[in-house]
């Protein structure tokens, strides 16, 4: 019995890749994420075939909010080594506009209140 899992990443987009056709029939492309806060972590979750559109107009610096199906495969060598792979995979994106902190701007000097 298969059961997928699904979660809410949130964080700052740093990279947005560019398409990766791996056939006729399976594309997909991949941005990297920076979780933040005090453990930040830095995830890559990839969007494949027709949610590749969901990222379209994303760029560096968006906030965003990711649901993702983790994904856990196993793939043995020619040699016989067994090695388990994981991976994100979106399906939906919520980009958060206007949350960025305006830049610092000090006080012009004749306004200093003393």
């Amino acid at each position: 019995m298969t059961q997928q899992t699904s979660t809410l990443v949130s964080g700052t987009i740093r990279i947005v890749k560019d398409e990766n056709r791996i056939s006729e029939k399976f594309s997909k492309r991949e941005i990297v994420i920076d979780t933040g806060g005090d453990y930040p972590q830095i995830l890559a979750v990839e969007f494949v075939n027709d949610k590749i559109d969901l990222i379209a107009a994303c760029k560096p610096g968006d906030s965003v909010q990711v649901e993702v199906n983790i994904r856990g495969r196993e793939w043995t060598s020619p040699q016989g080594e067994v090695r388990h792979f994981v991976s994100l995979q979106g399906w939906r994106i919520n980009r958060e506009k206007g949350n960025a902190p305006p830049p610092y701007e000090p006080p012009p000097e004749d306004d200093i209140p003393f």
